[in-house]
């Protein structure tokens, strides 16, 4: 069947943004259009690309009446890469997109009405990140487009170290030097997955190839030119992912040089990270984000904490410089391990951890009858399972601080704390992702007493 023919482009007045920092408009029969690349106030001539049976999607053809919020692009790749979409706005409009964001799902979503007053914003917007995950395709070294899988070859990323663009171009450099394929999603074939590269404060860095197979040829001289052209280089390791998936990391890794951590300082706390832990992105701000957690949590050192998807122990660290006994879960063997060696490196001996899924190991510890006094949660952006508050609620605590990157799964997670006597205290944005629609939020849930 033929599809309908698009209406020709339209000026409209765009009057706010969808969750991804797109304008949002009223076509003249009333329905909701998203326009890539609008900003709020303005007027734009809009190019239809879609219309479905309750929305339609369009993009900028002409900027009519542009918005004092309106910046030039400072990156080349801006649109054709899927990564810093906000780059056509000021900080400061950015933020408050962002604030009001997480407001709106929270009051629209969870049904709560405690206002998100503040956001905390990044005094650093540029090359703020300490990890990369670079896809490889073809000749390509970079990152997706826009709600795609085809790879955006990207010399150099305005939010990573330079060290990411080097280590990048001696790879490329390689793969042609020596003909070895990137791996082919459709096919399942080829050797080249994807570059990871983890650094840190001091200007070291991590680097691992992901491939489609045990090894590499040329192994030897990969190695010699990674080293040569990064000085701040701390080790290379050589990630084993033979699934025909997208999944990113391996399931095994072997040493191609030097050592397969790299060491990290948050909040006074030494960190070691291998390549599969969890550890934020942006380390100043997460400094301010955990700051905000112990804050909420109120701790006075007589309590016992329980710390659930603590990665690598740094939520439970911290925890454990104020409170009496805490207790970390997380379901990757290796992040325990890091959070085991990080806690006797740093001398909290009234830390312990357990490898496992969060719900099997919060009803473990609800059925020991541990009671714990705050409960922490920092879940990836699929957010918590409805067991996994149940399990909370078995133990009762008196706080729970719950950390999201996804507001609309924080929201709908607090509609389910509610069945379970908790209601939110008050909420707090941080922003650890300039450039990009995404940010994290800390809200405080306390247990409500019925009669």
């Amino acid at each position: 069947m033929k599809k309908p023919a698009l209406p020709p482009p339209l000026s409209l007045a765009i009057q706010g943004y969808g969750s991804d920092g797109e304008g949002v408009a009223r076509l003249p029969d009333g329905m909701t259009c998203f326009v890539a690349g609008a900003l709020k106030g303005e007027v734009c001539l809009v190019g239809l690309d879609k219309v479905g049976k309750a929305c339609a999607w369009g993009h900028v053809i002409e900027v009519k009446e542009p918005s004092p919020a309106r910046l030039i692009p400072d990156c080349p790749y801006f649109g054709s890469c899927g990564g810093c979409s906000l780059r056509h706005m000021t900080y400061a409009e950015e933020l408050e997109f962002k604030r009001q964001k997480v407001e709106d799902c929270l009051t629209r979503i969870g049904g709560c009405n405690v206002p998100v007053s503040v956001i905390y914003g990044s005094e650093n917007t540029q090359r703020y990140r300490n990890k990369v995950q670079f896809p490889i395709a073809g000749n390509a070294i970079g990152f997706y487009a826009s709600r795609t899988h085809t790879v955006t070859d990207v010399e150099d990323c305005l939010l990573q170290p330079q060290a990411c663009a080097r280590l990048r171009q001696a790879l490329k450099e390689y793969m042609s030097a020596y003909q070895v394929p990137a791996y082919e999603e459709c096919t399942g074939t080829g050797l080249l997955r994807h570059l990871y590269v983890r650094t840190n404060r001091v200007g070291e860095s991590l680097c691992c190839i992901l491939v489609n197979g045990k090894a590499l040829p040329h192994e030897k001289e990969l190695t010699e030119a990674l080293r040569a052209i990064e000085p701040g280089l701390v080790g290379i390791v050589l990630g084993v992912n033979e699934k025909k998936s997208n999944v990113i990391l391996g399931d095994s890794y072997r040493v191609l040089w030097g050592q397969d951590y790299l060491m990290d300082v948050l909040r006074g706390l030494t960190f070691h990270l291998s390549v599969p832990s969890f550890y934020q992105v942006n380390a100043p701000q997460a400094e301010v984000l955990y700051g905000l957690v112990l804050d909420f949590a109120a701790l006075t050192g007589a309590e016992t904490a329980v710390d659930l998807y603590c990665g690598t122990g740094t939520i439970t660290l911290c925890l454990a410089q104020q409170a009496k006994r805490v207790i970390g879960a997380e379901i990757v063997p290796e992040a325990i391990r890091d959070a085991k060696e990080n806690a006797a490196r740093n001398g909290l001996v009234n830390a312990e951890f357990f490898c496992g899924d969060a719900s099997d190991v919060a009803a473990r510890l609800a059925a020991e009858g541990i009671c714990p006094d705050v409960v922490t949660v920092d879940p990836p952006r699929k957010g918590l399972t409805e067991d996994v508050i149940a399990s909370i609620g078995a133990m009762a605590p008196e706080r729970v601080v719950y950390v999201s990157c996804d507001p609309a799964t924080l929201a709908r997670d607090i509609k389910r704390f509610s069945g379970q006597g908790y209601a939110v205290q008050k909420t707090t944005a941080v922003d650890l992702f300039p450039c990009t629609p995404h940010v994290e939020t800390v809200v405080l849930l306390t247990r409500q007493n019925f009669p």
